[in-house]
């Protein structure tokens, strides 16, 4: 896809820097770094681990803002990490054991999928539970993590969007939801990364420059004020995810 190596590099710093804009602003910044991934010749599944560098660098970077901030609600975060990681694990384990042509085509279609479920926009306070939550509310809140973490085990691209319809199960605004969001993805991501190490499936040259790139453009994107752009972005990602879906399915 490139000329040269160093040419793919400066192309993966700046989609870096894109995608943890877009991470930031909107979501679905993944969806456009792991198919460059792919593009760039690396095996599906060594795509998939080697963009987790970068997810780890935004998520430190982003708890880092909402702990300073003081709207980081630690302890349903920790519990709900729980059936987060545990899914993870097991959709990490999955993606590891599937052959790149099968993994790309899962990646296609989920990126049609997950076009459509980023048309979700939670209200500004969702389902408020003023006495705690109920038995059935627990279990409802405890699969639901559960099943986001196994589809972030798997391919991660795009989990920001499910975490948020994750949590209109509870009571938080946009604000806690995003910080709830931010530690679920950086614990379940740290497990699931040790699964995509231990079996050699992650490239470290290419993930720290992406994971560079990525860092900036959080950063960048957490103090910009951004207002009408919001929806440009959006619209731009969810154009591309439909692009790189064909590509992946027909080459």
């Amino acid at each position: 896809m490139f000329a040269s190596y160093p040419v793919q590099l400066a192309a993966l710093f700046a989609v870096g820097i894109l995608a943890g804009f877009i991470n930031t602003v909107a979501g679905g910044g993944s969806f456009l770094t792991l198919p460059l991934l792919i593009f760039m010749g690396l095996p599906a599944s060594v795509a998939n681990g080697t963009n987790r560098l970068a997810i780890l660098l935004q998520s430190v970077a982003g708890m880092g803002k909402f702990h300073s901030s003081g709207v980081f609600p630690w302890r349903f975060a920790l519990v709900v990490s729980v059936p987060a990681v545990a899914g993870a694990l097991l959709g990490a384990h999955w993606a590891v054991g599937m052959g790149d042509e099968a993994f790309k085509r899962w990646l296609a279609l989920f990126m049609v999928v997950m076009t459509f479920v980023s048309l979700y926009k939670p209200k500004g306070r969702l389902a408020p539970a003023t006495n705690g939550y109920s038995p059935r509310r627990w279990l409802a809140i405890l699969a639901s993590f559960f099943v986001i973490g196994l589809y972030g085990g798997f391919i991660q691209a795009g989990v920001g969007f499910l975490l948020l319809a994750g949590m209109a199960f509870t009571d938080s605004d946009l604000v806690r939801g995003n910080a709830v969001k931010v530690f679920v993805v950086f614990l379940f991501t740290l497990f699931a990364m040790g699964i995509f190490i231990a079996n050699h499936k992650v490239d470290y040259g290419l993930g720290v420059v992406l994971g560079l790139g990525s860092a900036i453009g959080a950063w960048v994107g957490a103090r910009a004020s951004v207002k009408g752009g919001s929806l440009f972005i959006r619209r731009f990602v969810m154009a591309m995810m439909v692009l790189f879906a064909v590509k992946l399915l027909w080459g």
